[in-house]
């Protein structure tokens, strides 16, 4: 143990000698190794990154719910102009749904609709994102409370003038002020607001829209007011299987039952479309397995060069140091003490390359968090990644000098280093 010691200990001092003496030439062959792991590191920190960001804005929503439409999510064989011709689901076909279909926990029936105006005594909020839902919504997308609560069956199914508010919409229209018994004024109707939704903050995936800038209101409200008819909005029914329930025997019960609903008859196509979460956060994923894949492929280059130039170094040093080595011999030292010093000192030269270039992910990830409304996390995993690809590359590096090292003879060593 107490040779390992001695041998990092020295091998860490010839090291820094060849950082010292030879400055231009070591720093140049380390910059091969800094920024290969620099590109690595800095991919694979930013996709993950981007991971985290990305699952903590679908987080809201179950990946097993799945939403039924006119509409295809993904690429289909049915072509748009046709697909604008499906009819759109019913809020009959909701209750259908939810009543004969097995391994279901929660429907809810909700309308996409443009965004409006929403306003409070003298202040108005634009762009507002309306959503009209039933009242199994909140547990379905997990909606979170500041103040107040979601609208109640009885509420939903009347089609009370109530309305919960995001974030966003209750600074913009109340300030400070506690929105909750306050009426505000949409469609030219007057709501009473219920609940207030905690911050979300931004999102860069949202299978709908922002709950900060979104209101919900009973979609039967909304049915008495405009019709089933209504060209202003997209009706869609979000269909909540058990935790038990196998997807596919559910969806094939959702379109089996709704084709004899409908009056399909064998040959025909589906008018409608099963579209499951999983699915879309499935080709997430894989884009972003294909964004580690490029960041691997083109840092592998750079530490293919960083690996040529350490060797060179060694190389180099192994010549240098040639009279050494055979006075080391000549006074007992094995060639695995030799094979051993030129291996460590190669590695930890690694290592400073690698450090120098995590060190610059760090940097780089602190400025971008202060800079944007973006966490860019450098995580442990990583710096360990980086720390272990650099340690591999030194032994890789390292091995062939070492062992030109280690066989060297040490009376031809000390004679030529005369």
């Amino acid at each position: 143990m107490l040779l390992y010691i001695r041998l990092i200990k020295e091998s860490f001092a010839f090291a820094m000698n060849a950082l010292r003496n030879n400055k231009l030439r070591t720093m140049l062959s380390l910059l091969g190794v800094t920024i290969g792991i620099f590109s690595i590191i800095a991919v694979l920190a930013a996709v993950d990154s981007l991971d985290k960001k990305i699952q903590s804005d679908i987080s809201g929503l179950d990946n097993r719910s799945m939403f039924l439409f006119k509409y295809s999510f993904g690429p289909s064989d049915v072509p748009d102009w046709k697909m604008d011709q499906f009819p759109d689901v019913t809020y009959d076909e909701y209750t259908f749904i939810k009543n004969n279909v097995d391994g279901v926990e929660n429907v809810c029936f909700q309308y996409f609709t443009a965004n409006e105006n929403v306003k409070f005594e003298e202040k108005t909020v634009s762009l507002v994102s309306v959503k009209p839902c039933t009242y199994e919504f909140v547990d379905i997308e997990k909606l979170e409370f500041a103040d107040g609560r979601f609208f109640n069956e009885q509420e939903s199914n009347s089609g009370r003038n109530c309305i919960v508010i995001g974030h966003e919409i209750a600074e913009g229209l109340f300030g400070t002020t506690n929105p909750i018994n306050k009426e505000i004024r949409l469609y030219g109707q007057r709501f009473i607001v219920i609940g207030v939704l905690k911050k979300v903050g931004e999102r860069m995936i949202s299978f709908g829209s922002n709950p900060d800038t979104t209101v919900y209101l009973p979609l039967n409200k909304v049915r008495n007011m405009f019709g089933d008819n209504s060209n202003w909005f997209t009706p869609i029914i979000v269909i909540k299987p058990n935790e038990t329930a196998d997807l596919d025997d559910v969806k094939g019960e959702i379109q089996q039952k709704l084709r004899l609903k409908r009056g399909l008859k064998y040959g025909e196509i589906d008018n409608f479309f099963v579209n499951i979460l999983k699915g879309a956060t499935d080709q997430i994923q894989a884009f972003i397995g294909s964004l580690k894949v490029g960041g691997w492929i083109i840092s592998g280059f750079s530490l293919l060069v960083g690996g040529f130039g350490i060797a060179n170094i060694m190389f180099v040093s192994v010549k240098e140091r040639t009279n050494l080595i055979g006075i080391q011999k000549s006074l007992g030292a094995k060639n695995k003490f030799i094979l051993f010093q030129f291996l460590f000192e190669a590695i930890i030269l690694c290592v400073i390359g690698g450090a120098v270039g995590l060190l610059l992910v760090w940097i780089i990830a602190v400025i971008l968090t202060s800079a944007l409304d973006f966490e860019f996390v450098l995580s442990f995993s990583n710096i360990m990644l980086g720390t272990g690809l650099a340690a591999t590359i030194g032994l890789i590096s390292g091995i062939l000098p070492a062992i030109s090292a280690s066989k060297l003879d040490p009376v031809e060593a000390i004679r030529s280093g005369m």
